[in-house]
């Protein structure tokens, strides 16, 4: 390949998905893809929105673990006030609002996130989650959000070591679920490994306009370079977004995983920094893996493109 020349999928099938991945002209990227402006100007004040972090607490007589939860974490290793401990973080980090996710040991009884939400009602907002197979589930989605409007969106669990939640995206359970979701405003969060993209691509043609977010860029190691492209053709719908984050999943190299800047070069070319959302991390990851990037796409990508999407005032 001509060293001026961006990357295809074609080239991407050639080349595994890890870390250390070559051929895919990040430098030609960036001359193309930088755009200097005569007079730099200010980058506009946008928030900074942290879209991951996951809330536990040890206090189980309130707020128990689920009976179908796929895994049970030691939560008397949190602190006694783990929302508290979470703000302090954001303070820290200069991270002005956050979506908070709901965990998946709770299952779906969303008690800490109600909770969390009515303490913190201006900077927060929430995700959901139910079981697919559940017939209940879409009823109970809509009760939630009656409940709670800051719930903004439920998610979807389909990777490897993932797949008790669902068996396929075509599954009845699944189309329910989603169109509940769809018809409430949410946003279909997809914590998707690569080989079920294609799928997920069905569901999402046969709900036009629905609002996606893909978690984690995919979980790249957990599929192949061919499986990955499937990920890729998911940019053809203008309203699904790709969240930078899960980095470390694959990468060692913290805390801004350089190594894997040729991938995630490639992967947000192809959404385009307007359907990019940092999710994990620093917000000062941004700026490494996006270096060819102006000011402005930089501070949608850390938070403007969500106060966007999600209409957050």
């Amino acid at each position: 390949m001509n060293s001026n020349q961006l990357p295809t999928r074609r080239d991407l099938l050639h080349t595994f998905l890890g870390v250390g991945l070559t051929g895919f002209g990040l430098g030609s990227f960036q001359q193309k893809n930088h755009r200097p402006d005569a007079t730099p100007t200010p980058a506009p004040a946008e928030p900074v929105i942290e879209w991951n972090a996951h809330i536990f607490s040890p206090d189980v007589g309130r707020f128990p673990l689920h009976p179908q939860a796929v895994y049970k974490p030691d939560v008397s290793k949190n602190p006694a006030d783990p929302l508290s401990a979470y703000l302090h973080r954001l303070d820290t980090e200069k991270i002005d609002r956050a979506v908070i996710v709901h965990p998946e040991p709770y299952g779906d009884d969303h008690a800490l996130m109600l909770d969390c939400l009515r303490r913190e009602p201006k900077r927060l907002k929430g995700t959901s989650l139910f079981y697919p197979k559940d017939p209940e589930a879409p009823r109970k989605l809509a009760a939630l959000v009656r409940q709670e409007p800051r719930i903004v969106s439920t998610r979807f669990h389909a990777h490897r070591g993932k797949e008790s939640y669902l068996n396929t995206f075509a599954d009845s359970g699944v189309r329910a679920l989603w169109k509940q979701a769809v018809d409430l405003g949410l946003i279909l969060e997809l914590h998707i490994g690569p080989d079920y993209a294609r799928q997920a691509g069905e569901a999402i043609a046969a709900f036009p306009g629905c609002k996606v977010l893909i978690d984690h860029l995919a979980e790249p190691h957990l599929g192949t370079g061919v499986q990955f492209a499937d990920v890729l053709d998911l940019a053809r719908f203008p309203n699904v977004y790709m969240k930078l984050s899960g980095l470390g999943h694959f990468a060692k190299d913290e805390p801004y995983f350089e190594s894997a800047i040729p991938f995630t070069s490639r992967v947000i070319r192809e959404f385009g920094a307007d359907r990019v959302v940092w999710g994990s991390g620093s917000p000062a990851i941004v700026d490494q893996h996006m270096a060819g990037y102006s000011e402005t796409d930089r501070a949608n990508v850390k938070g403007g493109n969500l106060r966007k999407l999600l209409n957050w005032t």
